[in-house]
């Protein structure tokens, strides 16, 4: 091969080479050119899905809707326990976003109270009209039972906002002509609180809200059965779960009472019905504090050995199984915890000094948790 022939030839190799070299080129900044248009529409999805989740969630639930419900919200209640509060009585889609929602617009301000909301309204109309409060019309009398209070301490709150006395309101509450009437009268009422070992017959079924009433002093049955019916309605509203749930309606709100008595915060109700249920299942004690403080009479600080000793039926370190009765009035979060217990396979959980529950499945586990946080 000639000199010329090796040049020509390897000209025809550069070119060669460089034909693919870019064709190569051209392959890549397809390839890069899909890859960023990809990225593009992926971007342009997700954003177009988070803008129409958010507007979703800031709209209202059922815009048809021209229910009003009844809405309680506790005095110090924070943004998360009103998001619970609102997503539990089907007003907002997601208590999260709720918490987050109000965290970005730096809303605060919320007023305590009852207030009727419906699922017609946005988010925001929520916001605005829980941070103005409660509208009422004038009532003669009015007065707010709070979650948790014992049956005697709603009777001192009646006494000291009407003119019935003490004496009046408790011979009324243990008149068992007047139980049997009630029991007929409403279905939440069973022959279970004509138990004489019950300290209070109606303990428990006295709904914690605000009561408001047009005449100055209405009488001690029209007190009594107006929050009868509240709880009536509220219970009515889970009725299916009633139904499919082994334990009775007394039962329930005993084991209600025993939840709102432990729990601070709304997700470890369901944590600590789950508590309770795995306990029920084995035939192990509840051992609930609670329930000795109820047995006493007496709020303890800390319950102490010396108070497991007392012989009660409601002394659940000494009695396994649901005891005889409620130990106080629940709130709505309590009632629905109790027939909606989470799944789980604990059976301990301890409140420490900041409230927050540690839960644990043996009892090995659970020492340690004591070790732990009791000092």
């Amino acid at each position: 091969m000639t000199t010329e022939d090796k040049q020509k030839q390897k000209q025809e190799i550069r070119k060669q080479l460089l034909r693919e070299r870019g064709e190569e080129a051209s392959i890549v900044r397809k390839i890069v050119t899909a890859c960023l248009l990809l990225l593009i529409i992926a971007f342009g999805v997700t954003g177009y899905s988070a803008y129409h989740y958010i507007k979703g969630v800031l709209e209202p639930v059922d815009v048809t809707s021209d229910e009003l419900i009844d809405v309680h919200i506790p005095i110090g209640s924070t943004g998360t326990r009103i998001g619970n509060i609102l997503e539990e009585n089907g007003l907002i889609k997601n208590a999260s976003f709720f918490r987050y929602y109000i965290k970005y617009k730096n809303e605060s301000g919320f007023q305590a109270g009852d207030y009727q909301l419906s699922k017609s309204m946005t988010m925001d109309d929520m916001i605005a009209a829980l941070k103005e409060g409660t509208v009422y019309q004038e009532y003669a009398l009015s007065f707010t039972i709070p979650e948790g209070r014992w049956l005697e301490s709603i009777l001192n709150t009646i006494s000291e906002e009407t003119n019935h006395t003490i004496e009046a309101l408790t011979e009324k509450v243990t008149d068992r002509e007047y139980l049997e009437g009630l029991i007929s009268k409403y279905s939440i009422l069973t022959e279970d609180i004509l138990d004489e070992r019950l300290r209070w017959p109606l303990e428990g079924y006295l709904f914690p809200a605000r009561y408001d009433f047009v005449e100055e002093n209405p009488s001690i049955e029209d007190i009594l059965e107006t929050m009868l019916k509240r709880t009536e309605q509220i219970v009515g509203k889970y009725f299916e779960d009633l139904e499919e749930s082994e334990y009775t309606i007394h039962e329930i709100m005993t084991l209600a009472s025993i939840i709102e008595g432990e729990a601070q915060r709304t997700e470890d109700r369901y944590k600590i019905s789950g508590v309770l249920y795995n306990r029920l299942k084995i035939n192990m004690a509840l051992q609930v504090d609670p329930t000795i403080a109820y047995a006493h009479g007496q709020h303890f600080s800390r319950t102490l050995y010396e108070h497991l000793d007392i012989d009660s039926p409601y002394n659940t370190y000494r009695y396994a199984g649901i005891p005889i009765g409620p130990i106080n009035n629940p709130g709505e979060a309590s009632i629905k915890a109790a027939l909606q217990p989470e799944d789980h396979k604990n059976l301990y959980f301890y409140a420490d000094s900041e409230g927050n529950v540690h839960y644990s499945e043996t009892f090995q586990q659970h020492q340690e948790i004591l070790r732990k946080y009791r000092n």
